[in-house]
């Protein structure tokens, strides 16, 4: 898409050299012909090494940007307007399939242009797989899985009935007059070795990079995982865990039935997190953390047994 016409999408008025826009990116990762944005002045900092041809930005940040500015009011609702023109086609155009002779497919599967399946995989009755997607070595797709386009999984993954993995993330900006509109998603998810995916749990992609499940990590049925999260190595999450978009957790992190997190925090190696605990902040590795708000295992045992003493049952 030509840049003129972006300004015309946006309601613009063009002027200078025109060029050619084929993607969006994030400002770390743009390159010319990409166009990317700035939202917020957190992210100031990466405008100035910016390589992308055109940067939506306000015009209180145009003097950081090296090549094209792109002077909008609301950066992030600009974004947000042109990702449906850069979004991922729905239906691609043919390209063969590379599937094992060892791998047995069972009825009613679907499975899309470009994809490659290993040695000795099962996908049983009623799983999607889409197009561009890898499957490594002795996976096992149990029934009724989705696997959105691009998405790559390791050797020896299980994936349990009805899982989604790869669908479009959660992600809306938003009008002074309320509408929410879309951010479409053009990232993927990563599943590495020795995976395994529980009944009805959901991975969405990543907006531009991936969403990545490290190896040896066991998720539970009925977990959401948000767009551009990153599930350290042999991190286990019981059900119902539910991670907000770009948490990262360490290696070996725990997490209790019913926990959560809000988006864009860390948590670190080893770190064990109780059964409905909230997180809402950076937590260090190696400990016991529960209860909302978050705190150390050991504080929140105290809070609640102050609790009961105050308001515990008086017989």
């Amino acid at each position: 898409m030509k840049l003129s016409q972006i300004y015309s999408i946006l309601g613009l008025e063009f002027s200078g050299d025109d060029m050619e826009i084929v993607s969006l990116s994030s400002l770390a990762l743009a390159k010319r012909a990409q166009m990317s944005y700035c939202d917020s002045s957190k992210n100031t900092k990466y405008l100035p090494d910016c390589q992308a041809g055109a940067i939506l930005v306000t015009k209180e940040m145009v003097d950081m940007v090296n090549g094209r500015a792109v002077v909008v009011d609301n950066p992030h609702l600009a974004f947000a307007i042109l990702s449906k023109y850069f979004a991922k086609a729905l239906i691609r155009d043919f390209k063969p399939s590379n599937i094992d002779e060892s791998v047995t497919i069972m009825p009613n599967v679907y499975i899309g242009n470009g994809v490659s399946i290993g040695k000795n995989c099962l996908i049983m009755p009623g799983a999607y797989i889409g197009d561009d997607v890898k499957i490594g070595n002795d996976c096992i797709i149990h029934p009724n899985v989705t696997i959105y386009a691009d998405s790559i999984i390791g050797n020896e993954c299980i994936i349990n009935a009805n899982s989604v993995i790869g669908s479009d993330g959660f992600g809306y900006a938003h009008t002074k007059t309320g509408e929410h509109i879309k951010i479409y998603h053009n990232g993927w998810v990563i599943l590495e070795d020795c995976v395994e995916i529980g009944a009805c749990t959901t991975i969405d992609r990543g907006v531009f990079e991936p969403t990545i499940v490290r190896k040896y990590s066991k998720i539970d049925n009925l977990v959401q995982v948000g767009h551009n999260c990153e599930i350290g190595y042999g991190s286990i999450l019981v059900s119902q865990v539910g991670l907000a978009g770009s948490t990262k957790l360490g290696r070996n992190v725990i997490m209790g039935g019913q926990s959560g997190t809000a988006g864009h925090l860390s948590i670190g190696d080893f770190a064990k997190i109780a059964g409905r605990g909230g997180v809402s902040k950076n937590l260090e590795g190696g400990k016991e953390y529960g209860g909302y708000p978050i705190m150390e295992l050991k504080e929140w045992f105290k809070t609640q047994a102050r609790f009961l003493r105050e308001f515990g049952s008086k017989k």
